[in-house]
Order: structure tokens, then C-alpha cells, then sequence
């Protein structure tokens, strides 16, 4: 626990721009029960002097970090009991520094329902998906006429399967998912509209029924004034990427052709 508060207090630390020990010794006050205000007021000798909002940012990331550090051990419970944990995930997942990033890494270990790629696994399709991967000079339909069975109608139905196979693969790359989602922080715009005939119940959420934004502009109580717009029914909320750009193969698609080596043209 000690070596915990002292690794967290480092971390914090580097944030708010205060000095380890001063981070430690307010995280061991509020570990007593005493709040960010009266360790503002009355505490200052002993966290030397950490100000309200260096407190507030404190207790706040305190939170989070000990939040990421349980669900760090959940994962690795659940990857260790199905004897799938390897020293290289073990050291990914323990460098893992963002909750995202964590779930990421834990994806394609986390048990889940059964899914359309797993069915079209089941109906042997695996190896077309690995061989459209691995071959790309080979036509995908003339290598789907090897997998028509009872189960696999025809060619375009392999073809489903293993499309429903690769995406799944694509979705579950975590380096890959991490790169996507910075170029959408940093490039995308949230967008938000009212749902027509809700103008009058929504009226709480009027500067949002014609809104758009940076994503990575957007403040925190913005983002979520507008997901609780959405999950009142009152607003649409779309998350806009490239929508300018006019190249037949889009950054983001591209970012995703270079990932597994598709090479310099894509099918439109």
C-alpha cells in the first residue's frame, strides 16, 4: 500500500506541478476522511502549501489512477485464468496508463457474446480471412469458391465471414484502436442536432440543437451536457472525421491500410 501511495504521489506529482512528498502527504489526509476544502484551509503546513484547485486536481486523478490500478488486476485475473497471460501482455497491461488504453490491450481476452465472426469461425472460415490478409495479389472471390459448404452458401457469403473475421480482428488490434482514437481526438468534430419535435421538452439543451465543435476542444461539462442531451432522446450526436477531405481513401482508412500492409490503392 505504502509502495502504491508513493508511485501514485510521483505521478500526480508531475501533473499539478508539485513536489512527490506534497502529493503523498495530501493523498494520506484525504485517505482520513478529510476533504479538498479543509485540507486547502487548514493543512497547508503539511501538504507545503498545495492550493484548492492543485488539491481538487489531486483527489480527482487519485481517483482515477486507483480506479485504473483495479481494473488493471481484473484484467490480469481474468487473462491469467485463461491461462492466456504471456510476460510480454502482463508488461503492456501494467505500462497501460489511460482506462482506454486498458480496455484496449484487454479486448481480445474480454469473455464477450457470441459474435459473427466467431459463428463464421465456426463454419471454417478462419482460414479464408488469413489467406485474403496474407495474399493480397489473389482475388478474394475466387479463394471464397474453396469454402462453400452446407453451412456457406456461395462465395459471397464466405466473403461475409471472413470480412466478419478480419473487422473483428481490426477492432481488437489495441495499437491500432490507440492511433485511431488520437487522430479523432485531435482532428474530428462532435456534432449535435435536436431530434425533430423535441425542441420544446429539450429546451434545457437549446445552445446544442445546431451545435459543432473540435472534439478536442470541447471541454468536459460541454461533452457531457451533450451525451445527456442524447440520452434524453433530445439531441443526435455524431463524431465527424474527414468529412472535408476529399480523397477517395480516407486518413483514417488509410491509417488502417498501413496497419496490416494493404499496400498503395484500396477498391473504392
Amino acid at each position: 500500500m505504502a509502495s502504491d501511495i508513493k508511485r501514485i504521489a510521483a505521478i500526480i506529482a508531475a501533473e499539478i506541478g508539485a513536489r512527490p512528498e506534497q502529493a503523498a502527504a495530501a493523498i494520506g489526509l484525504l485517505d482520513e476522511g478529510a476533504t479538498v476544502p479543509f485540507v486547502a484551509r487548514y493543512r497547508k503546513e503539511v501538504t507545503g502549501g498545495l492550493d484548492d484547485t492543485q488539491l481538487r486536481d489531486l483527489a480527482e486523478r487519485l481517483a482515477y489512477l486507483r480506479e485504473l490500478d483495479a481494473r488493471r488486476e481484473t484484467i490480469l485475473g481474468s487473462i491469467r485464468e485463461q491461462g492466456k497471460l504471456t510476460e510480454e501482455l502482463e508488461a503492456k497491461i501494467t505500462a497501460a496508463a489511460t482506462k482506454a488504453e486498458l480496455e484496449d490491450i484487454y479486448l481480445p481476452y474480454k469473455p464477450k457474446r457470441r459474435t459473427k465472426a466467431e459463428i463464421a469461425r465456426e463454419r471454417g472460415l478462419g482460414p479464408l480471412a488469413e489467406a485474403i490478409l496474407a495474399d493480397r495479389a489473389a482475388v478474394p472471390a475466387d479463394l471464397a469458391l474453396a469454402y462453400i459448404t452446407e453451412e456457406v452458401a456461395d462465395a459471397k457469403a464466405a466473403l461475409e465471414g471472413a470480412r466478419d473475421i478480419l473487422s473483428e480482428q481490426f477492432a481488437e488490434n489495441a495499437d491500432l484502436v490507440g492511433r485511431l482514437r488520437a487522430y479523432m481526438k485531435e482532428r474530428a468534430f462532435l456534432r449535435a442536432r435536436v431530434v425533430d419535435g423535441k425542441q420544446e421538452a429539450g429546451a434545457k439543451f437549446s445552445d446544442y440543437f445546431d451545435h459543432v465543435e473540435r472534439w478536442a476542444n470541447a471541454p468536459s461539462h460541454r461533452a457531457l451536457a451533450m451525451l445527456r442531451g442524447r440520452n434524453e432522446e433530445v439531441l443526435s450526436l455524431d463524431i465527424e472525421v474527414d468529412a472535408d477531405d476529399q480523397s477517395p481513401v480516407k486518413p483514417v482508412e488509410r491509417m488502417i491500410a498501413n496497419a496490416y500492409a494493404i499496400g498503395g490503392s484500396l477498391p473504392g
